[in-house]
Protein backbone atom coordinates (compact mmCIF):
# COMPACT_ATOMS: atom_id res chain seq x y z
CA UNK A 1 0.00 0.00 0.00
CA UNK A 2 2.72 2.44 1.19
CA UNK A 3 4.58 1.91 -2.62
CA UNK A 4 1.33 2.66 -4.50
CA UNK A 5 0.98 5.82 -2.01
CA UNK A 6 4.41 6.69 -2.94
CA UNK A 7 3.66 5.77 -6.67
CA UNK A 8 0.38 8.18 -6.81
CA UNK A 9 2.18 11.03 -5.49
CA UNK A 10 4.81 11.03 -7.74
CA UNK A 11 2.16 11.05 -10.92
CA UNK A 12 0.75 14.06 -9.55
CA UNK A 13 3.67 15.84 -8.60
CA UNK A 14 4.94 15.18 -12.21
CA UNK A 15 1.57 16.29 -13.09
CA UNK A 16 1.75 19.69 -11.33
CA UNK A 17 5.40 19.67 -12.10
CA UNK A 18 5.04 19.17 -16.10
CA UNK A 19 1.20 20.94 -16.34
CA UNK A 20 -1.28 22.82 -15.30
CA UNK A 21 -3.98 20.28 -12.74
CA UNK A 22 -7.52 21.70 -11.90
CA UNK A 23 -8.44 21.53 -8.35
CA UNK A 24 -11.65 19.67 -9.54
CA UNK A 25 -9.61 16.80 -10.78
CA UNK A 26 -7.62 16.59 -7.81
CA UNK A 27 -10.66 14.90 -6.38
CA UNK A 28 -10.81 17.40 -3.29
CA UNK A 29 -13.58 18.76 -1.27
CA UNK A 30 -14.41 21.78 -0.76
CA UNK A 31 -12.19 23.55 1.96
CA UNK A 32 -10.27 20.28 1.82
CA UNK A 33 -6.49 20.15 1.16
CA UNK A 34 -4.07 17.30 0.12
CA UNK A 35 -1.87 18.27 3.30
CA UNK A 36 -4.18 16.18 5.38
CA UNK A 37 -4.35 13.86 3.57
CA UNK A 38 -2.12 10.14 3.14
CA UNK A 39 -0.04 8.97 0.32
CA UNK A 40 2.08 11.95 -0.97
CA UNK A 41 5.39 10.14 0.38
CA UNK A 42 6.91 11.62 3.37
CA UNK A 43 4.45 13.53 5.27
CA UNK A 44 4.59 17.10 5.18
CA UNK A 45 4.02 17.75 8.79
CA UNK A 46 7.82 17.14 9.81
CA UNK A 47 8.58 19.19 12.54
CA UNK A 48 6.83 21.71 14.89
CA UNK A 49 4.86 24.31 12.64
CA UNK A 50 6.30 27.70 12.44
CA UNK A 51 4.39 30.79 13.75
CA UNK A 52 5.56 33.01 10.88
CA UNK A 53 3.42 33.27 7.76
CA UNK A 54 4.51 32.08 4.59
CA UNK A 55 5.02 35.58 2.61
CA UNK A 56 3.65 35.37 -1.22
CA UNK A 57 4.61 38.38 -3.21
CA UNK A 58 2.88 37.98 -7.02
CA UNK A 59 4.18 41.60 -8.69
CA UNK A 60 2.15 41.63 -12.68
CA UNK A 61 4.06 44.00 -14.81
CA UNK A 62 2.22 47.07 -16.03
CA UNK A 63 -1.39 45.83 -15.37
CA UNK A 64 -3.57 48.96 -15.70
CA UNK A 65 -5.89 50.27 -13.08
CA UNK A 66 -8.98 49.04 -15.25
CA UNK A 67 -7.78 45.67 -15.86
CA UNK A 68 -8.98 43.71 -13.12
CA UNK A 69 -12.85 42.44 -13.14
CA UNK A 70 -13.58 44.17 -10.14
CA UNK A 71 -12.77 47.51 -11.81
CA UNK A 72 -15.04 47.33 -13.99
CA UNK A 73 -13.13 45.52 -16.98
CA UNK A 74 -14.20 43.50 -19.73
CA UNK A 75 -11.45 41.08 -19.56
CA UNK A 76 -12.43 38.01 -16.93
CA UNK A 77 -10.30 38.01 -13.86
CA UNK A 78 -12.04 35.41 -12.06
CA UNK A 79 -9.30 34.54 -9.77
CA UNK A 80 -7.87 38.03 -8.75
CA UNK A 81 -11.90 38.91 -8.16
CA UNK A 82 -12.40 36.20 -5.68
CA UNK A 83 -8.77 36.16 -3.80
CA UNK A 84 -9.54 40.14 -3.49
CA UNK A 85 -13.27 39.71 -2.79
CA UNK A 86 -12.27 37.44 0.21
CA UNK A 87 -9.17 39.53 1.46
CA UNK A 88 -8.64 43.23 1.01
CA UNK A 89 -8.82 45.01 -1.89
CA UNK A 90 -6.35 48.57 -1.52
CA UNK A 91 -8.03 51.38 -3.15
CA UNK A 92 -5.47 54.00 -2.79
CA UNK A 93 -2.18 51.75 -3.14
CA UNK A 94 0.62 53.51 -4.94
CA UNK A 95 3.57 52.32 -6.87
CA UNK A 96 5.96 53.82 -9.14
CA UNK A 97 5.52 54.94 -12.64
CA UNK A 98 8.55 51.82 -14.66
CA UNK A 99 9.84 48.81 -13.26
CA UNK A 100 13.00 49.02 -11.71
CA UNK A 101 11.96 51.98 -9.71
CA UNK A 102 8.88 49.71 -8.49
CA UNK A 103 11.11 46.70 -8.35
CA UNK A 104 13.72 48.36 -6.12
CA UNK A 105 11.85 50.26 -3.70
CA UNK A 106 9.75 47.11 -3.27
CA UNK A 107 12.65 45.14 -2.02
CA UNK A 108 14.85 47.84 0.02
CA UNK A 109 12.00 50.00 1.61
CA UNK A 110 13.78 53.16 0.20
CA UNK A 111 12.41 55.98 -1.95
CA UNK A 112 14.53 56.15 -5.29
CA UNK A 113 16.09 59.34 -4.11
CA UNK A 114 17.62 57.62 -1.57
CA UNK A 115 18.93 54.35 -3.69
CA UNK A 116 20.27 56.49 -6.52
CA UNK A 117 18.11 55.10 -8.93
CA UNK A 118 15.76 58.02 -9.63
CA UNK A 119 15.96 58.49 -13.30
CA UNK A 120 14.63 55.70 -15.73
CA UNK A 121 15.30 52.14 -15.54
CA UNK A 122 18.29 50.32 -15.37
CA UNK A 123 19.15 49.21 -19.15
CA UNK A 124 20.63 46.06 -19.97
CA UNK A 125 23.93 47.27 -21.13
CA UNK A 126 24.58 49.78 -18.12
CA UNK A 127 26.86 48.98 -15.85
CA UNK A 128 24.40 50.00 -12.64
CA UNK A 129 22.26 47.49 -10.35
CA UNK A 130 20.63 48.15 -6.78
CA UNK A 131 23.41 49.41 -5.11
CA UNK A 132 25.17 46.90 -2.83
CA UNK A 133 25.21 48.74 0.70
CA UNK A 134 21.02 48.35 0.37
CA UNK A 135 19.64 45.68 2.68
CA UNK A 136 17.38 43.82 0.63
CA UNK A 137 14.14 41.95 2.39
CA UNK A 138 14.86 38.41 1.55
CA UNK A 139 18.23 38.69 3.56
CA UNK A 140 16.21 40.25 6.26
CA UNK A 141 13.57 37.26 6.18
CA UNK A 142 16.35 35.01 5.81
CA UNK A 143 17.94 36.03 8.65
CA UNK A 144 14.68 34.48 10.55
CA UNK A 145 14.81 31.39 9.19
CA UNK A 146 13.01 31.90 6.07
CA UNK A 147 13.48 29.79 3.09
CA UNK A 148 13.23 32.29 -0.26
CA UNK A 149 12.61 31.78 -3.76
CA UNK A 150 12.09 34.20 -6.68
CA UNK A 151 10.73 33.44 -10.03
CA UNK A 152 10.46 35.28 -12.65
CA UNK A 153 11.55 39.16 -13.48
CA UNK A 154 14.32 40.91 -11.91
CA UNK A 155 15.42 44.27 -13.50
CA UNK A 156 17.77 45.44 -10.50
CA UNK A 157 20.78 45.26 -12.57
CA UNK A 158 23.44 42.21 -13.72
CA UNK A 159 26.66 43.58 -14.66
CA UNK A 160 28.53 41.83 -11.96
CA UNK A 161 28.42 38.93 -10.08
CA UNK A 162 27.33 40.26 -6.56
CA UNK A 163 24.17 42.14 -8.32
CA UNK A 164 22.43 38.98 -8.66
CA UNK A 165 19.29 37.74 -7.12
CA UNK A 166 20.99 35.15 -5.19
CA UNK A 167 23.98 37.13 -3.89
CA UNK A 168 20.77 39.30 -3.08
CA UNK A 169 19.18 37.37 -0.38
CA UNK A 170 17.27 35.01 -2.47
CA UNK A 171 18.53 31.04 -2.05
CA UNK A 172 16.97 30.11 -5.43
CA UNK A 173 16.61 32.36 -8.63
CA UNK A 174 14.43 31.43 -11.33
CA UNK A 175 13.39 33.72 -14.17
CA UNK A 176 14.83 36.67 -16.65
CA UNK A 177 17.54 39.87 -15.77
CA UNK A 178 16.09 41.93 -18.33
CA UNK A 179 12.92 44.28 -18.45
CA UNK A 180 11.21 42.24 -20.95
CA UNK A 181 12.05 39.76 -23.81
CA UNK A 182 10.06 36.94 -25.80
CA UNK A 183 7.53 34.70 -24.02
CA UNK A 184 8.83 31.91 -25.93
CA UNK A 185 12.17 32.08 -27.05
CA UNK A 186 13.63 34.01 -23.91
CA UNK A 187 15.97 36.04 -26.21
CA UNK A 188 16.08 39.99 -26.55
CA UNK A 189 17.61 42.57 -28.75
CA UNK A 190 18.54 45.64 -26.66
CA UNK A 191 19.77 47.12 -29.76
CA UNK A 192 20.45 46.25 -33.47
CA UNK A 193 23.42 43.41 -33.60
CA UNK A 194 23.14 43.34 -29.54
CA UNK A 195 21.17 40.43 -28.44
CA UNK A 196 20.60 37.18 -26.31
CA UNK A 197 19.66 34.65 -24.52
CA UNK A 198 17.83 35.85 -20.93
CA UNK A 199 16.81 33.21 -18.80
CA UNK A 200 18.66 32.32 -15.59
CA UNK A 201 18.38 29.39 -13.05
CA UNK A 202 20.75 30.57 -10.11
CA UNK A 203 23.75 32.11 -11.51
CA UNK A 204 23.52 30.05 -14.96
CA UNK A 205 21.59 30.50 -18.48
CA UNK A 206 18.92 27.79 -18.07
CA UNK A 207 19.57 26.66 -21.33
CA UNK A 208 17.81 23.20 -20.40
CA UNK A 209 14.51 25.13 -19.88
CA UNK A 210 14.43 26.25 -23.66
CA UNK A 211 11.78 24.04 -24.15
CA UNK A 212 9.52 27.03 -25.99
CA UNK A 213 7.16 27.21 -22.76
CA UNK A 214 5.43 30.35 -22.55
CA UNK A 215 7.03 32.11 -19.34
CA UNK A 216 3.83 32.66 -17.20
CA UNK A 217 3.17 29.27 -17.23
CA UNK A 218 6.66 28.14 -17.12
CA UNK A 219 6.77 30.19 -13.87
CA UNK A 220 3.75 28.76 -12.42
CA UNK A 221 5.13 25.24 -13.06
CA UNK A 222 8.22 26.40 -11.44
CA UNK A 223 6.10 27.86 -8.19
CA UNK A 224 4.80 24.29 -7.87
CA UNK A 225 7.87 22.39 -7.78
CA UNK A 226 8.96 24.46 -5.15
CA UNK A 227 5.94 24.63 -3.03
CA UNK A 228 6.21 20.78 -3.44
CA UNK A 229 9.61 20.17 -2.31
CA UNK A 230 9.75 22.55 0.64
CA UNK A 231 8.54 21.55 4.18
CA UNK A 232 5.15 23.84 4.79
CA UNK A 233 6.01 23.68 8.66
CA UNK A 234 8.97 26.19 7.74
CA UNK A 235 8.30 29.73 6.70
CA UNK A 236 8.56 30.51 2.94
CA UNK A 237 9.07 33.54 0.73
CA UNK A 238 8.06 33.60 -2.76
CA UNK A 239 8.41 36.63 -4.72
CA UNK A 240 6.56 35.75 -7.99
CA UNK A 241 7.30 38.55 -10.38
CA UNK A 242 5.43 37.83 -13.70
CA UNK A 243 6.90 38.94 -17.12
CA UNK A 244 2.59 39.14 -17.81
CA UNK A 245 1.25 41.76 -19.20
CA UNK A 246 4.31 43.49 -20.30
CA UNK A 247 5.22 43.69 -24.21
CA UNK A 248 5.86 41.83 -26.44
CA UNK A 249 2.47 41.28 -26.38
CA UNK A 250 2.54 37.29 -27.05
CA UNK A 251 -0.16 34.76 -25.75
CA UNK A 252 -1.19 30.81 -26.31
CA UNK A 253 -3.77 30.48 -28.91
CA UNK A 254 -6.27 29.23 -26.18
CA UNK A 255 -6.72 32.72 -24.25
CA UNK A 256 -7.86 34.07 -27.07
CA UNK A 257 -11.50 32.64 -27.24
CA UNK A 258 -13.22 34.87 -25.36
CA UNK A 259 -11.75 37.81 -26.55
CA UNK A 260 -12.51 37.76 -30.53
CA UNK A 261 -14.59 40.69 -30.40
CA UNK A 262 -12.56 42.84 -29.47
CA UNK A 263 -11.05 44.49 -32.83
CA UNK A 264 -8.14 46.42 -31.29
CA UNK A 265 -5.34 43.73 -31.82
CA UNK A 266 -3.03 44.86 -29.12
CA UNK A 267 -6.21 45.19 -26.48
CA UNK A 268 -7.16 41.51 -27.64
CA UNK A 269 -3.64 40.04 -26.93
CA UNK A 270 -3.41 41.92 -23.94
CA UNK A 271 -6.91 40.63 -22.58
CA UNK A 272 -5.78 37.00 -23.08
CA UNK A 273 -1.78 37.54 -21.82
CA UNK A 274 -4.36 38.92 -18.69
CA UNK A 275 -6.87 35.24 -18.71
CA UNK A 276 -3.45 33.40 -19.13
CA UNK A 277 -2.33 35.11 -15.58
CA UNK A 278 -5.37 35.06 -13.50
CA UNK A 279 -5.33 31.42 -14.85
CA UNK A 280 -1.43 31.20 -13.61
CA UNK A 281 -2.45 32.71 -10.25
CA UNK A 282 -5.25 30.04 -9.63
CA UNK A 283 -2.65 27.56 -9.89
CA UNK A 284 -0.10 28.88 -7.29
CA UNK A 285 -3.39 29.42 -4.82
CA UNK A 286 -4.51 26.06 -5.60
CA UNK A 287 -0.80 24.39 -4.58
CA UNK A 288 -0.36 26.46 -1.61
CA UNK A 289 -3.52 24.70 -0.74
CA UNK A 290 -2.63 21.28 -1.78
CA UNK A 291 0.82 21.13 -0.01
CA UNK A 292 -0.28 22.86 2.83
CA UNK A 293 1.20 26.37 2.90
CA UNK A 294 -2.31 28.19 2.81
CA UNK A 295 -3.58 28.40 6.19
CA UNK A 296 -1.00 30.11 7.29
CA UNK A 297 0.16 32.64 4.55
CA UNK A 298 -0.55 35.63 3.38
CA UNK A 299 -0.30 36.69 -0.61
CA UNK A 300 -0.09 40.26 -1.87
CA UNK A 301 -0.82 40.96 -5.27
CA UNK A 302 0.54 44.04 -6.98
CA UNK A 303 1.03 45.52 -10.31
CA UNK A 304 4.61 47.22 -10.67
CA UNK A 305 3.25 50.25 -12.38
CA UNK A 306 -0.31 51.61 -14.70
CA UNK A 307 -0.55 50.25 -17.65
CA UNK A 308 0.75 51.18 -21.72
CA UNK A 309 -2.40 52.06 -23.18
CA UNK A 310 -0.42 51.93 -27.14
CA UNK A 311 0.83 48.48 -25.42
CA UNK A 312 -3.29 47.22 -24.71
CA UNK A 313 -3.49 48.58 -21.25
CA UNK A 314 -5.94 50.81 -19.97
CA UNK A 315 -5.92 53.07 -17.01
CA UNK A 316 -9.79 54.56 -17.15
CA UNK A 317 -10.87 56.75 -15.77
CA UNK A 318 -7.20 57.87 -14.53
CA UNK A 319 -4.98 60.27 -16.44
CA UNK A 320 -2.01 59.25 -18.15
CA UNK A 321 -0.21 56.25 -18.49
CA UNK A 322 2.67 54.04 -17.58
CA UNK A 323 6.02 56.61 -17.23
CA UNK A 324 4.28 59.36 -16.13
CA UNK A 325 3.14 60.28 -12.58
CA UNK A 326 -0.09 61.12 -12.83
CA UNK A 327 -2.87 58.75 -11.24
CA UNK A 328 -2.38 56.33 -14.35
CA UNK A 329 1.03 55.81 -13.91
CA UNK A 330 1.25 55.21 -9.92
CA UNK A 331 -1.95 54.25 -9.17
CA UNK A 332 -2.18 50.30 -9.05
CA UNK A 333 -4.44 47.16 -8.42
CA UNK A 334 -3.17 45.92 -5.33
CA UNK A 335 -5.18 43.00 -2.73
CA UNK A 336 -4.05 41.32 -0.10
CA UNK A 337 -5.60 37.71 0.76
CA UNK A 338 -5.06 35.88 3.72
CA UNK A 339 -6.67 33.68 6.11
CA UNK A 340 -4.91 35.60 8.89
CA UNK A 341 -6.26 38.74 7.60
CA UNK A 342 -8.78 39.89 10.31
CA UNK A 343 -11.30 42.54 8.48
CA UNK A 344 -11.90 39.81 5.32
CA UNK A 345 -14.05 40.94 2.36
CA UNK A 346 -13.23 44.46 2.92
CA UNK A 347 -11.76 47.72 1.22
CA UNK A 348 -9.20 49.46 2.55
CA UNK A 349 -8.87 53.01 1.49
CA UNK A 350 -5.93 54.42 3.54
CA UNK A 351 -3.21 55.56 1.71
CA UNK A 352 -0.44 52.61 0.87
CA UNK A 353 2.65 52.45 -0.48
CA UNK A 354 5.27 49.78 -2.66
CA UNK A 355 7.76 50.89 0.22
CA UNK A 356 5.12 49.62 3.46
CA UNK A 357 6.21 46.11 2.24
CA UNK A 358 9.89 45.82 3.43
CA UNK A 359 8.85 46.67 7.02
CA UNK A 360 5.34 45.09 7.29
CA UNK A 361 6.02 41.89 5.99
CA UNK A 362 9.74 41.68 8.21
CA UNK A 363 7.37 42.55 10.75
CA UNK A 364 5.10 39.90 10.28
CA UNK A 365 8.00 37.71 9.81
CA UNK A 366 9.00 38.56 13.60
CA UNK A 367 12.38 40.08 12.35
CA UNK A 368 14.40 42.93 12.92
CA UNK A 369 14.71 46.31 11.23
CA UNK A 370 17.98 47.72 11.97
CA UNK A 371 17.81 51.27 13.64
CA UNK A 372 20.59 52.55 10.85
CA UNK A 373 18.17 51.93 8.12
CA UNK A 374 16.75 54.48 6.70
CA UNK A 375 13.61 53.36 6.07
CA UNK A 376 10.24 55.36 3.76
CA UNK A 377 8.21 52.68 4.40
CA UNK A 378 5.93 51.86 7.25
CA UNK A 379 4.40 49.09 8.91
CA UNK A 380 1.23 49.22 7.36
CA UNK A 381 -0.13 45.27 8.57
CA UNK A 382 -3.19 46.90 11.12
CA UNK A 383 -4.24 49.57 8.49
CA UNK A 384 -4.82 46.48 6.01
CA UNK A 385 -6.10 43.64 8.49
CA UNK A 386 -7.89 45.58 11.31
CA UNK A 387 -8.69 48.53 9.40
CA UNK A 388 -6.95 51.18 11.46
CA UNK A 389 -5.58 54.48 9.54
CA UNK A 390 -2.48 54.03 8.17
CA UNK A 391 1.02 55.84 9.69
CA UNK A 392 1.51 57.05 6.04
CA UNK A 393 0.20 60.89 5.14
CA UNK A 394 2.63 61.85 2.79
CA UNK A 395 4.31 59.80 -0.60
CA UNK A 396 7.37 61.38 -2.33
CA UNK A 397 6.40 59.92 -6.11
CA UNK A 398 10.20 61.12 -7.13
CA UNK A 399 12.49 63.77 -8.11
CA UNK A 400 14.34 63.25 -11.09
CA UNK A 401 16.63 65.83 -11.67
CA UNK A 402 18.10 64.88 -15.10
CA UNK A 403 14.89 63.75 -17.05
CA UNK A 404 14.35 66.59 -19.67
CA UNK A 405 13.53 70.11 -18.13
CA UNK A 406 10.47 71.68 -18.66
CA UNK A 407 11.41 74.97 -20.77
CA UNK A 408 9.20 77.34 -18.58
CA UNK A 409 10.14 76.16 -15.59
CA UNK A 410 12.00 78.11 -13.37
CA UNK A 411 12.46 78.75 -9.41
CA UNK A 412 10.59 82.05 -9.72
CA UNK A 413 7.41 79.54 -10.58
CA UNK A 414 8.17 77.99 -7.92
CA UNK A 415 8.40 80.84 -5.30
CA UNK A 416 12.25 81.00 -4.68
CA UNK A 417 11.51 77.59 -3.03
CA UNK A 418 12.03 74.99 -6.03
CA UNK A 419 12.82 74.79 -10.06
CA UNK A 420 9.93 73.62 -11.49
CA UNK A 421 11.98 72.63 -14.72
CA UNK A 422 12.71 69.49 -12.71
CA UNK A 423 10.05 66.47 -12.87
CA UNK A 424 8.77 65.72 -9.02
CA UNK A 425 5.85 64.71 -7.57
CA UNK A 426 4.75 64.51 -4.20
CA UNK A 427 1.20 63.41 -1.89
CA UNK A 428 1.00 65.02 1.10
CA UNK A 429 -2.38 64.19 2.88
CA UNK A 430 -5.23 65.15 0.19
CA UNK A 431 -2.92 66.81 -1.80
CA UNK A 432 -0.92 66.26 -4.79
CA UNK A 433 2.02 68.40 -6.47
CA UNK A 434 3.39 67.87 -9.89
CA UNK A 435 6.39 69.83 -11.28
CA UNK A 436 8.50 70.16 -14.77
CA UNK A 437 7.55 67.82 -17.90
CA UNK A 438 4.93 65.62 -16.42
CA UNK A 439 4.53 63.32 -19.90
CA UNK A 440 1.96 61.98 -21.57
CA UNK A 441 -1.47 63.68 -19.80
CA UNK A 442 -4.57 61.96 -21.65
CA UNK A 443 -7.21 59.87 -20.50
CA UNK A 444 -7.97 57.10 -22.35
CA UNK A 445 -11.45 55.80 -21.97
CA UNK A 446 -12.87 52.38 -23.16
CA UNK A 447 -13.86 53.46 -26.86
CA UNK A 448 -10.30 54.28 -27.65
CA UNK A 449 -9.79 50.30 -28.22
CA UNK A 450 -12.87 50.23 -30.18
CA UNK A 451 -11.10 50.31 -33.64
CA UNK A 452 -8.42 48.07 -35.23
CA UNK A 453 -6.07 50.45 -34.20
CA UNK A 454 -5.07 52.72 -31.65
CA UNK A 455 -7.49 55.82 -31.89
CA UNK A 456 -6.79 59.12 -30.18
CA UNK A 457 -9.59 60.63 -31.13
CA UNK A 458 -11.28 59.22 -28.59
CA UNK A 459 -8.50 60.36 -25.75
CA UNK A 460 -9.79 63.52 -23.55
CA UNK A 461 -7.27 66.29 -23.58
CA UNK A 462 -6.93 69.49 -21.45
CA UNK A 463 -4.85 72.20 -22.99
CA UNK A 464 -3.31 74.52 -20.38
CA UNK A 465 -1.96 77.97 -20.83
CA UNK A 466 1.81 77.81 -22.66
CA UNK A 467 4.80 77.78 -19.67
CA UNK A 468 2.76 75.87 -16.81
CA UNK A 469 5.17 73.84 -14.93
CA UNK A 470 2.97 73.32 -11.68
CA UNK A 471 -0.09 71.64 -10.84
CA UNK A 472 -2.08 70.80 -8.13
CA UNK A 473 -4.80 68.29 -7.39
CA UNK A 474 -6.98 67.20 -4.13
CA UNK A 475 -7.14 63.58 -5.16
CA UNK A 476 -9.85 62.46 -2.80
CA UNK A 477 -11.99 64.67 -4.42
CA UNK A 478 -10.75 64.29 -7.97
CA UNK A 479 -8.73 61.25 -8.11
CA UNK A 480 -9.06 61.27 -11.98
CA UNK A 481 -6.85 64.85 -11.74
CA UNK A 482 -9.32 67.31 -13.92
CA UNK A 483 -9.25 70.53 -11.92
CA UNK A 484 -5.83 71.96 -11.04
CA UNK A 485 -5.80 74.31 -8.26
CA UNK A 486 -2.62 75.68 -8.20
CA UNK A 487 -3.88 79.46 -9.13
CA UNK A 488 -6.21 78.94 -6.32
CA UNK A 489 -4.13 77.52 -3.16
CA UNK A 490 -0.91 79.45 -3.89
CA UNK A 491 0.19 78.58 -0.04
CA UNK A 492 -0.66 74.77 -0.34
CA UNK A 493 1.50 74.87 -3.49
CA UNK A 494 4.52 76.57 -1.27
CA UNK A 495 3.92 74.36 1.57
CA UNK A 496 4.14 70.88 -0.94
CA UNK A 497 6.77 72.86 -2.38
CA UNK A 498 9.00 73.05 0.43
CA UNK A 499 7.99 69.61 1.03
CA UNK A 500 9.82 68.33 -2.18
CA UNK A 501 12.86 70.87 -0.89
CA UNK A 502 13.29 68.55 2.56
CA UNK A 503 13.07 65.54 0.67
CA UNK A 504 15.93 66.89 -2.35
CA UNK A 505 18.55 67.50 0.87
CA UNK A 506 18.38 63.67 1.40
CA UNK A 507 18.92 62.69 -2.33
CA UNK A 508 22.12 60.63 -3.04
CA UNK A 509 23.61 61.20 -6.73
CA UNK A 510 21.67 59.60 -9.43
CA UNK A 511 23.42 56.58 -10.88
CA UNK A 512 22.84 56.33 -14.38
CA UNK A 513 25.93 55.29 -16.52
CA UNK A 514 26.43 55.18 -20.46
CA UNK A 515 26.56 51.91 -21.59
CA UNK A 516 29.42 49.30 -21.98
CA UNK A 517 30.77 47.89 -24.90
CA UNK A 518 31.58 44.67 -22.21
CA UNK A 519 28.16 44.10 -21.79
CA UNK A 520 27.74 42.22 -25.48
CA UNK A 521 25.76 39.00 -25.31
CA UNK A 522 28.12 37.91 -27.89
CA UNK A 523 30.83 38.47 -25.75
CA UNK A 524 29.53 36.02 -23.39
CA UNK A 525 28.60 33.00 -25.24
CA UNK A 526 25.05 34.39 -26.47
CA UNK A 527 23.89 35.06 -23.06
CA UNK A 528 22.55 38.31 -21.02
CA UNK A 529 24.45 38.28 -17.84
CA UNK A 530 27.78 39.71 -15.65
CA UNK A 531 30.49 41.09 -17.87
CA UNK A 532 32.20 42.72 -14.77
CA UNK A 533 34.96 40.82 -13.84
CA UNK A 534 36.40 42.38 -10.49
CA UNK A 535 39.58 39.72 -10.59
CA UNK A 536 40.21 41.92 -13.75
CA UNK A 537 40.58 44.90 -12.42
CA UNK A 538 42.57 43.52 -8.96
CA UNK A 539 45.04 42.10 -11.61
CA UNK A 540 44.89 45.68 -13.64
CA UNK A 541 45.89 47.44 -10.16
CA UNK A 542 48.22 45.27 -8.81
CA UNK A 543 50.33 44.82 -11.96
CA UNK A 544 50.09 48.60 -12.18
CA UNK A 545 50.86 48.62 -8.26
CA UNK A 546 54.05 46.56 -9.41
CA UNK A 547 55.16 48.86 -12.11
CA UNK A 548 55.13 51.50 -9.67
CA UNK A 549 56.97 49.43 -6.47
CA UNK A 550 59.86 48.50 -9.59
CA UNK A 551 60.67 52.17 -10.61
CA UNK A 552 61.07 53.21 -7.19
CA UNK A 553 63.39 50.54 -6.41
CA UNK A 554 65.53 51.41 -9.54
CA UNK A 555 65.44 54.91 -8.50
CA UNK A 556 66.74 53.95 -4.89
CA UNK A 557 69.41 51.74 -6.19
CA UNK A 558 70.45 54.78 -8.59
Amino acid sequence: MLAVGVLAGLSVLSLLTYGYLSWDSLGLGPGETEATRTGLGEEPGAGAPSSQPHIIFILADDQGFRDVGYHGSEIRTPTLDKLAAEGVKLENYYVQPMCTPSRSQFITGKYQIHTGLQHSIIRPTQPNCLPLDNVTLPQKLKEVGYSTHMVGKWHLGFYRRECMPTQRGFDTFFGSLLGSGDYYTHFKCDSPGICGYDLYENDNAAWDHDNGIYSTQMYTQKVQQILASHNPRKPIFLYIAYQAVHSPLQAPGKYFEHYRSINNINRRRYAAMLACLDEAINNVTLALKKYGYYENSIIIYSSDNGGQPMAGGSNWPLRGSKGTYWEGGIRAVGFVHSPLLKNKGSVCKELVHITDWFPTLITLAEGQIDEDIQLDGYDIWETISEGRRSPRVDILHNIDPIYTKAKNGSWAAGYGIWNTAIQSAIRVNHWKLLTGNPGYSDWVPPQAFSNAGPNRWHNERVSWSAGKTVWLFNITADPYERVDLSARYPDVVKQLLRRLSQFNKTAVPVRYPPKDPRSNPKLNGGVWGPWFKEDEKKKKSDKSKGANKQKKNKNKNK
